[in-house]
This record gives C-alpha cells, sequence and structure tokens, in this order.
C-alpha cells in the first residue's frame, strides 16, 4: 500500500498549519502586496497634498483616496470600490488606482473585474511587478496557462524576489509543465530557504517526476521549519517508500502519530508498512488502534485480511473477508481472497462459490482460475476440475503438479488411457523429484499399464 500523494490543489498549502487556510489563497496572497500598493499609494496621496489649501478638486480627489484605503484596512471593499471608481471617474490614468481596485475587487471575488483593473495599470504602467503578479494570481484558479504570462513577467521585473517564481511555479505546475515549475520552485527557494510552501511544493513536484531521494531532503526541510506540519511528515513517509526505506518510514510515521493520534489514515498506513516488513503482529496491533478510533473501512479490511492469510490464521481471515464482502460485494479480489481463505479451511463448497463469482467478475485472473482448479479438484468435482484445467492450459504452460491434478481426474473417471498420459507427463516434468506425488504417480503409471495391457 501506497500513501496517497500530497494534495496538488492551492489549498494543499493553506492547510490547517499554516494559518491564512479561513481566507481564499488569492486573498491571502494579495494582502503580501497591500503594503507595496499602500506604500506607493501614499507617495502620490503626500505630493497631492501640497495642492490641498489651492485646489479644491485634488482635496476632493486626496478625500476619495483616503477614504478608500481606510475603508479597505477595515475591509469595507464595497465601499472601498465606490471610491476608487468615483476617483477614476475623474482621473481615469491612475495606475496605481487601477491596481488598488483589482485588488479590492479581488477581495470582493468579483476576478472579471479584478482583471480588467489589473490590465489597465499594466497598460499605464508596464512595469508594474505587483499588477503582472496579482493578474496571474487573479488568473490561477481558473485559467493556470493564462497566468503564467503575467506571472513571468512579475519574475523578470524583480529578480531578487522569492514569491513570484513560487507563484510562476504553481501555474507552470497547473498547467502540466512539471520541470518547468520545478525550476521555479527552486529558484524560489534559493531566494528564501526558510519558506515552508516552497519546501513542501517541491518535494511534492519532485516525487511526482520519480525523484524521491530529491524529494526527501525537501520534506525534512519543510519539517524542520514546521514541525507539526502533517503534509510535510506524510511526503517524507512516501518519498521514503518510494525509495523502500520502510524502516525509516515505519519509523517516520510512528514519531509523528505521537503528535496526531487521531489520524486514522496514517495507522493503517502504518500498519501496511509493517506488514510490507514482515511484522505482522505489529500491523495487526496497528489496525486494531485504529479499529477503536472508528468502523475499519474497505482498505483496513483487506490489509487485516492480508495479514492473517499470511500469519494462517484462515478462520479469522474468512470473518474479515465475509465482512469486506458485505460492503463491496462485487468485488473480485475481494471474493477471490475469499475463496482462498475458504479453500486453505478445506470448505471446498464455500471456496468453489465464491472462486466461481470472483472468476465471473475476473475472468482473465489466472490466481483466480488455479484455486478454483483446486477447489473443484478437491471436493470431487472432476469433470469441472478438467474443464478448469483446459482453460488454464490455453493461457499458460501447466506445471507438474497440475498435470497430477490431470491425471487422478482421469483416473477418478476411468479414462485409463488418459489417466496413464498425463502420470507420464507429470513424472516427466517432476525431474525425479520424490515427493508423495511422484510415488503415487509412478504407481499408478505401472498399475495403469498392466490394465491397457490386459485390454
Amino acid at each position: 500500500m501506497g500513501l496517497k500523494a500530497p494534495n496538488t490543489s492551492m489549498n494543499c498549502f493553506v492547510s490547517s498549519e499554516m494559518k491564512p487556510c479561513s481566507e481564499p489563497f488569492i486573498f491571502c496572497v494579495l494582502c503580501f502586496l497591500l503594503s507595496f500598493s499602500s506604500a506607493t499609494h501614499a507617495q502620490v496621496v503626500s505630493v497631492s497634498r501640497t495642492h490641498i489649501v489651492q485646489d479644491p478638486a485634488a482635496a476632493e480627489l486626496q478625500k476619495l483616496l483616503t477614504d478608500a484605503q481606510a475603508a479597505a484596512d477595515r475591509q469595507d471593499f464595497h465601499t472601498a470600490a465606490q471610491n476608487y471608481q468615483s476617483y477614476l471617474a475623474k482621473k481615469p490614468d491612475d495606475a496605481i488606482v487601477h491596481f488598488n481596485l483589482g485588488y479590492v475587487y479581488t477581495a470582493m471575488q468579483q476576478p472579471s473585474n479584478a482583471k480588467a483593473e489589473y490590465e489597465k495599470a499594466i497598460s499605464l504602467d508596464p512595469k508594474m511587478a505587483p499588477a503582472y503578479l496579482n493578474l496571474g494570481l487573479t488568473l490561477l484558479e481558473t485559467d493556470p496557462p493564462g497566468a503564467v504570462a503575467p506571472l513571468q513577467k512579475a519574475v523578470t521585473l524583480t529578480p531578487d524576489e522569492a514569491r513570484p517564481k513560487f507563484i510562476l511555479g504553481l501555474a507552470l505546475e497547473r498547467s502540466g509543465k512539471l520541470p518547468e515549475a520545478i525550476e521555479q520552485y527552486e529558484a524560489a527557494e534559493k531566494l528564501d530557504a526558510k519558506d515552508f510552501s516552497v519546501h513542501l511544493r517541491l518535494g511534492d513536484a519532485l516525487l511526482r517526476s520519480a525523484r524521491s531521494a530529491d524529494a526527501e531532503p525537501e520534506f525534512r526541510a519543510g519539517i524542520a521549519l514546521q514541525p507539526d506540519s502533517s503534509a510535510a511528515h506524510l511526503g517524507l513517509v512516501q518519498s521514503l517508500l518510494a525509495q523502500k526505506k520502510f524502516e525509516s518510514a515505519a519509523s517516520e510515521l510512528d514519531g509523528y502519530l505521537k503528535t496526531q493520534p487521531k489520524d486514522i489514515d496514517a495507522r493503517i498506513e502504518r500498519a501496511s508498512i509493517l506488514a510490507d516488513l514482515g511484522k505482522d503482529d505489529e500491523a495487526l496491533e496497528a489496525l486494531d488502534q485504529a479499529a477503536t478510533m472508528r468502523p475499519e473501512n474497505m482498505a483496513a479490511l483487506k490489509l487485516r485480511a492480508q495479514v492473517l492469510l499470511d500469519k494462517k490464521r484462515f478462520a479469522d481471515a474468512v470473518d474479515v473477508l465475509q465482512k469486506a464482502a458485505a460492503l463491496a460485494p462485487k468485488d473480485p479480489g475481494v471474493l477471490a481472497s475469499l475463496g482462498h481463505a475458504y479453500l486453505e479451511r478445506k470448505d471446498y463448497p464455500h471456496a468453489v462459490e465464491e472462486l466461481i463469482a470472483a472468476f465471473r467478475l475476473n475472468p482473465a485472473s489466472n490466481d483466480v482460475l488455479i484455486d478454483l482448479v483446486d477447489a473443484q479438484y478437491l471436493s470431487k468435482n472432476y469433470p469441472a476440475a478438467l474443464q478448469g484445467l483446459d482453460a488454464l492450459s490455453q493461457r499458460e504452460t501447466l506445471p507438474a503438479g497440475s498435470w497430477f491434478i490431470r491425471a487422478t481426474c482421469y483416473d477418478r473417471l476411468g479414462q485409463i488411457a488418459l489417466a496413464l498420459e498425463a502420470y507420464q507427463k507429470f513424472l516427466q516434468l517432476n525431474n525425479g523429484q520424490q515427493n508423495d506425488m511422484y510415488f503415487e504417480a509412478s504407481a499408478r503409471a505401472r498399475t495403469l499399464i498392466r490394465e491397457l495391457q490386459k485390454r
């Protein structure tokens, strides 16, 4: 069992351990830019203020800007928008105010209006980096490929800033350009190695690019910055599993669960890793702990059944698989495992019933067909066993054991010539291995030769 890869939506980075999670991500990042727009705006205000006494019109414009900024500060964005609109009706070529109105529209969740204002600001001031950045952020949710161009411009205008590179990486990743996204994340990391979100997103991108060894240090860096981050811990587990570092992955999950004891899925994943390591008792203990927190789902039931089968606790495995079959009666894997468990318990009628059902759902499975042949043979339904062997022989070369079963079926049905031929084929494939089947086949072959000679 593998972990699910970490969530690649924007909300992945607005996780429970990142405080802005209660606000839309675009708004959160735009708050980062508000200081820039406010500072620039303040410069404009200070210039116009020298004319307030002599120029009433300028004073009126200044008041609109002051009131708009105050309204935005108290998050009365509707009033702020009205004030900016009134200002622009009289002074439409002010790039900074178009930018600020775009910000307000974004906060009001009016992306189309925000887009228009950012584009207007850019047309008036082609070097306004925050406008390109905000335009890219506005497009990021609905049109990631369209966000790439303005974000690339923002990166060009602010080569020493990490955040534009990070957001460009998001747009590229969402546009299906993962290698290019990784380049931007790495560039952002070089400029700001203490940005948790950069490490997390870069680790995830590397992991999905089959670069698990490179992803591991990114997740470790994220954990160093935010030790309680579930996303970073689980990303590290996934990178360790991809490298087949199962012991380390189990240990990492164990440490994580000490801080997040209620994460049931992580407990089940740890049980899966322990089972892969052959630590069946510890795996069952982990599953038992998870089961005290919620009823077992299909993943937990399947894992528990597999561990019980490995431990040859077939009766217990049947009980668990019956629960799984009740939840998913059309799951061929569950029915096949249940049939196999019945077969191991020597409950051949029930084994045949479940295996036939599994085979109908998944007729391509050779494993199910092999178990079905064994169940039919052991329940003494020799014609059905022979029919299964015929079907199996069309798919693969029958091993020696299958020829012994074929020979025995013919023998029990009184088809002496076919039985002798099958016994001889078994002895040929058995390469002289002296086991019970060898001695029985040798004896029956001699007997059948004599019987045929008498005829």
